[in-house]
Parts: C-alpha cells; structure tokens; sequence
C-alpha cells in the first residue's frame, strides 16, 4: 500500500485482542452514545456539561454489568454533547475498570490524524490498554466549515488521512506525500503504544468502496446499521472477508452499530423510545430534505427485521443472535441515546442489556451451534 505499511509491532492474536474475529458462539455486547441532550425538569435542554456527566456515570453502568466496549461519538451540533470523545473517555477510564473504550466514531477527515493517533495512545496508557479508535468520514458535516475544511474535499480528506494515521499507527518513521497538508520526512510520533499497535477500526455506511478500502488497510470493519434490514448488509460483510484474504491480510473483526433501547417488555420499550426517536428523526431529516416519518416507519424499523434494536431483553436478544448468523459479526454495539430519552431510562436500558440481553444472547448462539 506505502513504503512503511508494515508495523514494526506485531499485534497479538490472543483472545484479549479485540480486533481478531471471535468464536461461532460469541458475540461481543457494548453500548455506545453521542451524547444526546435529554430535557430538564422544565422541559428544557440540559446543559452540555449535565449531560457529559450523565455520560460518565452511564459508563459506569455499562462496566458494572459486564459489557464488553463503551463507544462515545463525536459531533459540533446543539443536540449533542460531545465533541471531543478523547477527553469524555479519559474521565471514564479512572471510573471504570475492564469495559473496552472506543469513539464512535471519530471523524478524521477535519481531525488532524497524528493527533488522533496521539490522543488515543494516551488514553491507552491511562486506562491500561483499553482504548481503541474507530475511524469514519461522519454522515453529519458541521465540523468541515468548523475546522476550515472543504467539503468538496470530502474523499481526498479522508483517503489522504486514512493513509496517513495508517503509518503513525506502525509506529515506524513517517515519509509522506499528498496535496491536504504539508509533506512528512521521518517524523516519529509519540507515545507508542504498548506491546501492539493501537486498537483501530474504520467505521462504514454502506459503500462498496469503503468496505474494499478497509479491507485492503487490514483494519477491522463495524457495520453502521441504522436503517434497513440488516441482512441486507450481508453483501457488504462477504465482500470484507473475500477482500481481506485476496490482500493477504489476516482475518479481522466485523462489528455492527445500530440504535436499540431495553425494557421489560416489548410494549413498555416501544412506547418510551418512540416519541424520542420520532423527534430526533424528523429533526434531522428536515435538514437532509426527508419527508415526515410516523408510526408506521417506527413500527417497521423495530421489527424482528428491522435496524433498531428495540424490545424486551428477549426480543433484542434474538434479533442480536441473528446478526451472529446472517453477518458473521463478531460485535454489536447498542447506540443507546436517542434524541431526548431521558437519563434514568437510558441507564436502566444500559442495565437490562447487560445483565439480562447478554445472558440471553449467549443461550441463543448456544442453540443455534447444537442445532446444526
């Protein structure tokens, strides 16, 4: 791919690794969050510094139920809380002990890649190796005109900074050249890592193309999920896999994201997510030239068919259990918030999946093996 694309540390494959593929009877469980503003008591948006430390204490619901990873999301919009998921996932470090502590995403094409690189090395060695990065373009574009970036540089952005955090992260002296920034001459990059290279994933939407680049870069894959049948994504899960061997790179995890809420029982989860979702839908598809959604467009989204993971511990068990069969996926990643759902329901959400949709998941995959 480039002159330096081989590391000069080699990353383990144990099972403490968290990008080698999983066993057939496994999937990984972790929840994640964009920092979502719910409303005060008065009916008015909490403050961004509220609700950043509702998003620590939801962490540490998260790693008391055993959940495998923590994702927190990055976005320069009102809605949203926050914009730099390093610093959130640092104070979570020092209040958490084992759950696994990635962006989701981070949007590299207006980030600088050797700060990416150096910010998440840090958080790794604070938190004793629980970090990881999952790299994306984002579908939400406010921190281009933020940063000073172009948008009709949309691609070239990313490519070019995909290949360059690609070179730091070998942790080999840097030579590069490219048009978006200045040129790099054996420029080392610090801290290392310790003991392997920095956990790293990109993020895809659903393009074949970003599917083939992130194979060809030997990166583990997560799937972004949030509309559609998501065995429709299968195409895209095989392609990965047959792009993977074809490049001579070993196999890698594939994780896939998708919104989800739990509660005790379907009726309950429906009804508490909806009202939150529809607003945050319409919201946002207004701004993107979308017509009005309603009940019926929910309905069929939280389908055992459907992108949103929302139900019963037993409902969202069954749909996670599918993904295992139809993608192959070795993690799933519950996007939690939505829109205004308040704090105490999310939490409560983040405990059922963990102590209640994990279990179940497990029993599922279990059946599924015994009766092949």
């Amino acid at each position: 791919m480039h002159e330096n694309s081989e590391p000069s540390v080699t990353t383990p494959s144990t099972p403490g690794n968290p990008t080698a593929p999983v066993p057939a009877d496994t999937i990984l469980l972790g929840v994640s969050t964009f920092g979502d503003v719910d409303l005060a008591a008065d009916g008015a948006p909490k403050h961004h510094a509220e609700v950043l430390r509702q998003v620590v204490e939801q962490a540490k619901v998260a790693d008391a139920v055993g959940l495998h990873s923590f994702g927190v999301g990055e976005h320069h919009r009102r809605d949203f809380a926050v914009s730099a998921p390093d610093v959130v996932l640092a104070a979570i470090a020092t209040a958490t002990e084992n759950i696994r502590l990635g962006s989701a995403v981070t949007v590299l094409s207006s980030d600088d890649p050797i700060r990416v690189f150096q910010r998440f090395a840090t958080l790794d060695a604070v938190s004793n190796g629980r970090a990881e990065v999952i790299l994306g373009r984002g579908s939400f574009t406010e921190s281009f005109p933020l940063f000073g970036y172009d948008l009709g540089d949309y691609d070239a952005l990313f490519e070019e900074k995909l290949d360059i955090y690609d070179r730091v992260r070998s942790q080999n002296p840097v030579n590069w050249d490219g048009r978006t920034r200045a040129s790099l001459r054996g420029q080392m990059v610090y801290p290392h890592v310790e003991g392997r290279l920095l956990p790293t994933w990109i993020g895809v939407g659903g393009s074949p193309q970003s599917v083939v680049r992130t194979a060809t870069y030997g990166y583990p894959m997560v799937l972004a999920i949030i509309g559609g049948e998501p065995e429709r994504f299968r195409p895209y899960a095989d392609l990965y896999r047959r792009t993977l061997a074809e490049a001579g790179k070993e196999p890698q995890a594939l994780s896939v994201h998708s919104p989800g809420y739990v509660a005790e029982t379907d009726e309950q989860a429906l009804e508490e997510y909806y009202p939150h979702w529809l607003a945050t839908r319409n919201k946002i598809g207004a701004e993107r030239g979308w017509g009005p959604a309603g009940r019926g467009e929910f309905e069929a989204a939280a389908d055992e068919d459907g992108a949103l993971f929302v139900g019963s511990p037993e409902t969202v068990a069954k749909k996670i259990a599918r993904l295992k069969g139809t993608l192959g996926a070795d993690r799933f990643e519950m996007k939690y918030s939505s829109g205004t759902l308040p704090h105490e329901q999310m939490m409560r959400s983040i405990e059922l999946f963990g102590s209640k949709v994990a279990p179940l998941v497990a029993d599922k995959l279990a059946d599924m093996l015994a009766d092949r």
